[in-house]
């Protein structure tokens, strides 16, 4: 005789099933995870973009995109509630990640990633890295990195689906909270209420960060054509070299960035002092030996690296602030400052103590010569980041580009000892003690290595004031040491060092000085309105770094 089985209630397929029994260390860990994954979704979409604005009331804020996202869970059902979730945690997942990326770019660049052009920068990202904290730290990092944003999408969809479960079990109470928390989040818009740092109750963040991202992309795709257009102005792309640089006939021109060398080395009380000693000494002791300077500033498009863009924008009289422009102008034809000495008869030399591979680049700049770390003659050891200190680096100017009958040259040199982690700094010795560098054997391990002066902000600013000093004075030594009434040099900040040295704030704008000991090289730029000596102050012109190549050359011509 058949037995008939009850009949088993299936619920409806937009009913949550009944709760599963587990056993109690389970349904803990299960608990833990669900709000582990809450807590991920509420950091996603409230965290600050900027580390400056880290605070727990930066936390204690009503995201309106979290409410959206419950009334997401209650209002849609059946197969689309599948398709809306899982599109829901991708569009999570990226935008935890691009939070992740804001907060580097930020807290390094000032400014937000941008997700098209801003891929290059991972080579030179992996590569402080592994001169900061080491090889295998860079490679774990990685890593983490790597894994963070490949499985966060996955886990943001099964977080929604999770919380979308507990939503549908209580509704009622996730009706009634959800109207509650709206009503809070709209009275603190209106009143505009805060919590520390100034960050609103009220929270969109999440929204704004996307719409950053859209922006961005919409900007990236009208500005190739913009700067092209740009690009084809120039009043001297067709002068002669008979017409181009004749006040500067006979003349070495060295032309020299200092790495991370900005506005606020010499203005903020941090740095000032020491360092506004050295350049005040050292226009003391350039004016015994018959130099005379002239100072101002120049806006910079980049801050806290990139320095590659500084140099293309002051080079060529455009405004190079992304990569997208950067790639734009060396595939182009773009008539450069060294174009026009070369064409005006000067050798055009290039050294690069920081390049340790083939830069084929750097065939758009028209050296006749380039210099790395390769072929610099340098038998010493590197200092984190920085393979040639900046003592030997000049002493190889001289010795490559300054031997006597040389013709006149044009020389292009990034001075590099203050360049990020800022740490070992080499010490100045005497000119007749560089040689090949093996001098400097110990000094590379002496004071604190990298990974323990990135983890307090005193140790890090010190050694950042540190090394702009020995910079500056590697320079003013060697001018006092080699020059004569032909050297004529110009030297210039890149950009501002990042926010952690300068805060978020910080201008844009880095030092620049002409010395000279002919008088007449200086009297071609009275009209300039630049101060006397090594150190601008406050009152000192204020340049774009596009305006200086057309400035110069016409000043020049």
């Amino acid at each position: 005789m058949a037995v008939l089985s009850p009949p088993v209630e299936v619920p409806a397929p937009d009913e949550p099933a009944a709760p599963v029994r587990r056993s109690w260390p389970r349904a803990a860990l299960v608990w833990a995870g669900t709000l582990l994954g809450a807590g991920v979704v509420l950091f996603t979409l409230v965290t600050p973009d900027r580390l400056t604005q880290y605070s727990y009331g930066a936390f204690l804020r009503v995201p309106i995109e979290g409410l959206l996202l419950v009334a997401l869970f209650l209002a849609v059902r059946g197969r689309a509630r599948t398709v809306v979730l899982s599109v829901a945690g991708v569009l999570l997942g990226v935008l935890f990640i691009i939070r992740l990326f804001n907060l580097g770019f930020y807290t390094s660049l000032s400014r937000p990633f941008d997700p098209i052009l801003d891929w290059v920068l991972l080579d030179p990202a992996y590569g402080l890295v592994e001169s900061s904290l080491g090889e295998a730290a860079a490679v774990v990092i990685t890593v983490i990195l790597a894994l963070i944003v490949l499985s966060v999408p996955v886990v943001m969809t099964l977080t929604l689906r999770r919380l979308s479960r507990l939503a549908l079990r209580h509704q009622a109470a996730t009706t009634r909270g959800t109207a509650v928390l709206a009503g809070v989040w709209a009275l603190c818009a209106v009143l505009n209420v805060q919590v520390a740092n100034g960050v609103p109750v009220a929270s969109d963040g999440a929204v704004g960060a996307l719409g950053t991202q859209v922006s961005l992309v919409r900007r990236d795709i009208g500005d190739g054509q913009e700067f092209g257009q740009q690009a084809q102005i120039d009043a001297f792309r067709d002068a002669p070299g008979s017409q181009l640089l004749t006040a500067l006939r006979g003349k070495d021109v060295l032309l020299t960035f200092v790495e991370s060398y900005g506005r606020d080395a010499v203005q903020n009380p941090q740095y000032a002092p020491q360092v506004n000693a050295v350049l005040d000494d050292g226009t003391r002791r350039l004016a015994a030996a018959g130099f005379q300077a002239r100072s101002a500033f120049l806006t910079s498009p980049i801050t806290g690296g990139g320095s590659w863009m500084a140099h293309e924008t002051l080079l060529s009289g455009l405004w190079v602030d992304n990569n997208q422009r950067s790639s734009s102008l060396l595939s182009g034809d773009r008539f450069t400052l060294n174009a026009a000495f070369r064409r005006g008869g000067w050798h055009v030399a290039g050294i690069m103590p920081a390049n340790d591979r083939d830069w084929p680049e750097g065939k758009f700049f028209q050296y006749h010569d380039l210099y790395d770390s390769r072929n610099i003659g340098y038998k010493g050891p590197k200092f984190s980041y920085v393979p040639v200190p900046d003592q030997f680096t000049l002493a190889a100017y001289q010795r490559l580009e300054r031997q006597p009958g040389h013709p006149p040259t044009f020389t292009e040199i990034p001075l590099v000892s203050s360049h990020a982690p800022w740490t070992p700094i080499p010490q100045l010795v005497g000119w007749d003690e560089v040689g090949d560098g093996t001098v400097y054997k110990t000094m590379s391990t002496e004071g604190d290595p990298p990974d323990s002066v990135i983890r307090t902000s005193d140790k890090i600013r010190t050694a950042y004031r540190n090394s702009i000093v020995y910079s500056l004075s590697s320079l003013i030594s060697y001018v006092e040491r080699y020059g004569d009434d032909n050297l004529v040099v110009v030297f210039l900040g890149d950009h501002q060092p990042s926010p952690v040295i300068v805060g978020d704030t910080a201008s844009h704008d880095v030092p620049i000085t002409i010395v000279a000991r002919d008088p007449n090289v200086l009297a071609k730029i009275s009209g300039w309105g630049w101060q006397d000596g090594l150190r601008p102050v406050d009152g000192a012109p204020v340049w774009r770094m596009d305006q200086f190549r057309d400035r110069f050359l016409t000043a020049y011509r």
